[in-house]
């Protein structure tokens, strides 16, 4: 008599299929060793057999089977914390960033460290590099980059103002003034207004005594605007300096 086979159930096959596809979800935070190895042993499984297999052999997929899904929870569980540790670092850059609130011009945006930095950071600190470096061109093309890729980034009125002051220090007082002013008009509330307002003050004494009108009425904003600012006492002595002139 020969012996009686057992098909295997499609639903333990639909099981496979569906574990298979979590693993790869999960793939994008575990290693490629983790993704390479649950992919190995579905696919020695979907071999045995051809989709026939022996009541032990059934026993023995469903055993494969569970240990998948154990693996593919341990992954889910790595999943979780690492876009917790993500949220996290996100979080304390923003907290980081609103401490330095009405601190001068020349200080630096707080970034959380290197190891905990999202690629947003990333970026903001590679433009912020070159501007360190004065590298002014290539400051100009990151911190626009940048812009444009993170427009609502907690970190776009730095970026905003870093970039305007590579104008200045490129001596292109008239794109500077406007790029100051682009600080001013989207970022108001941000902590880089009452700089960029005064800078924008000064790029337009740069240009000429037939800008100091309007140089005066931009560190008189400062004064009305923002009186509680650093940069509300040296817009005051600007202002008695160009009244004095």
């Amino acid at each position: 008599m020969k012996p009686v086979q057992k098909t295997v159930s499609p639903t333990l096959r639909g099981v496979v299929a569906v574990l298979l596809g979590a693993s790869m979800l999960a793939a994008g935070c575990v290693t490629p060793a983790d993704h390479r190895k649950l992919k190995y042993k579905v696919a020695e499984i979907q071999r045995g057999g051809g989709g026939r297999a022996t009541g032990v052999g059934v026993a023995d997929l469903a055993a494969e089977i569970e240990s998948l899904r154990s693996e593919v929870k341990g992954l889910r569980g790595r999943v979780e914390v690492a876009e917790r540790k993500a949220d996290e670092a996100l979080a304390q850059a923003r907290k980081a960033r609103e401490a330095g609130a009405g601190r001068g011009a020349d200080a630096a945006t707080p970034l959380v460290p290197e190891a905990k930095a999202s690629r947003e950071v990333q970026r903001y600190r590679e433009a912020y590099a070159s501007w360190r470096a004065e590298d002014l061109d290539t400051c100009i093309d990151r911190f626009r980059g940048f812009l444009q890729t993170y427009a609502s980034s907690p970190y776009a009125d730095d970026a905003a103002y870093w970039m305007a002051d590579c104008y200045f220090k490129k001596r292109d007082y008239r794109t500077a003034v406007l790029r100051f002013d682009d600080v001013v008009r989207q970022y108001p509330q941000g902590n880089r207004a009452p700089d960029a307002l005064y800078r924008q003050g000064e790029s337009l004494l740069k240009l000429g005594t037939g800008f100091r009108e309007a140089a005066t009425r931009a560190f008189e904003r400062v004064l009305s605007e923002y009186p509680d600012a650093a940069r509300a006492p040296e817009a005051k002595r600007q202002i008695e300096i160009i009244k004095a002139g």
